[in-house]
């Protein structure tokens, strides 16, 4: 039976990062990926551009990650984006910082930093086997024996499970890790959708299909309380709603789903202006087009493409004379731009369209140090497969990134 000192099961970005930090300890080092070639998921980050990090200071980088997220503190302290852009120069991939403090590849060119991680780890002598999935973890005396794949049986002493979550499950995400772990003895929070499209009920968001809204304010309606608003940009798509505020919204909705809350999305096509400004705004316009159409004071406010479905919900007809409108008219239209452009979310998308999975190992069971278990000597955790989950931004790769660096450390430390 082949010995190694440490195996990863996973070649993704935690997988990569924990394996190579392993070998570089001088530790022999095997890393098992099932699917034919590695990093599959990290090819698709950041729209393929790979969006590395963020430079935000820890304290407010972790404002962006669910409640589990305080599990990263003391590792971010540690090891975080000054550390991880040093290491990724190391490597001969020089980064750059754009908007929003997110961090990419001067190349902008997820495929760079792939290979440069691979090549790292081949250089640091990982024997790095695809197409070889986990059956099984063997565990002995609450200590790990071995690993069975369906070629090969290998014993060591140290298992990194860096398996990922369910999201993009072409890419060899299908959750195999949660088994693993529960067979340990783990509890797994229940995994679901994070930073995932949302399905609206109505024909109106397949109406304005492709249509993307810049610089407007999305909030949150629980059971008609109002929940969170975030500003930024959102997409029209024909099932529903997508776009970066939509994304960031979504941990929260879903989990509010589930619950079987009722949920609506209104947005503020105005946000800059409250609602004494806009009525100013509505009543100059109102008297420098009076001889116009409605629907040429629309022009100056919203898309074209929105314009009939502002006519229809106003009950305002689009042909209609500017200086007709009544001041009923006028506060119905103001209300409608700032409050009333409502959508009743009926459900999500899949683990097929989400970018992250919520839920995994509850990291209470785990060392925040060096990402053992607190419950089987020698096995250790990073990357997704842990209940941590964060905004886009680059948060959810320096967590990867962060926790395979602790835990090939770790897991080559001496036992």
């Amino acid at each position: 039976m082949p010995n190694y000192d440490v195996i990863v099961i996973g070649a993704g970005p935690a997988g990569l990062m924990a394996a190579g930090q392993a070998a570089a300890k001088g530790k022999k080092v095997l890393l098992l990926e099932k699917m034919q070639s590695p990093g599959r998921k990290l090819l698709l980050t950041g729209k393929h551009r790979c969006n590395l990090t963020n430079t935000a200071p820890v304290q407010n980088a972790l404002t962006h990650f669910n409640p589990g997220g305080r599990f990263l503190t003391q590792l971010f302290y540690r090891f975080f984006a000054d550390e991880l852009r040093e290491f990724f120069a190391q490597l001969g991939v020089p980064t750059v910082v754009q908007r929003g403090g997110r961090v990419f590849p001067t190349s902008e060119k997820a495929r760079d930093v792939l290979e440069a991680l691979v090549t790292w780890n081949r250089q640091n002598g990982v024997d790095l086997f695809t197409e070889s999935a986990v059956l099984e973890l063997k565990i002995q005396n609450e200590k790990i024996h071995s690993v069975i794949t369906g070629k090969q049986t290998y014993s060591t002493n140290a298992v990194i499970l860096a398996t990922g979550g369910k999201a993009y499950p072409g890419t060899g995400s299908t959750g195999d890790g949660y088994s693993f772990a529960r067979q340990a003895g783990h509890t797994i929070i229940p995994p679901h959708p994070a930073l995932v499209p949302l399905v609206a009920a109505g024909d109106i968001p397949q109406k304005l299909q492709g249509l993307s809204l810049k610089n407007i304010s999305a909030s949150v309606w629980i059971n008609q309380k109002k929940s969170t608003q975030l500003f930024g940009e959102l997409m029209f798509t024909h099932f529903g709603l997508s776009g970066p505020v939509i994304l960031a919204l979504s941990r929260q909705i879903v989990a509010s789903l589930q619950r079987g809350n009722q949920i609506e999305i209104v947005i503020d096509l105005k946000p800059a202006l409250d609602h004494n400004t806009l009525d100013a705004r509505l009543l100059r316009d109102i008297q420098a087009l009076g001889r116009k159409q409605f629907s040429s004071l629309l022009e100056g406010l919203l898309p074209k493409k929105i314009i009939p479905i502002c006519c229809e919900q106003t009950s305002i007809p689009r042909e209609k004379k500017i200086s007709q409108l009544s001041g009923a008219e006028r506060k119905h239209l103001r209300a409608w731009l700032k409050d009333n452009f409502r959508f009743l979310i009926t459900s999500h998308q899949g683990f097929d369209q989400a970018i992250i999975t919520a839920g995994g190992v509850y990291t209470s069971e785990v060392y925040p140090e060096t990402m053992e278990s607190k419950l089987i000597q020698g096995l250790f955790f990073a990357g997704e497969i842990l209940d941590v989950d964060a905004d886009t931004g680059g948060y959810n790769l320096q967590a990867a990134f962060s926790t395979g660096w602790a835990a090939g450390l770790a897991a080559a430390a001496p036992q």
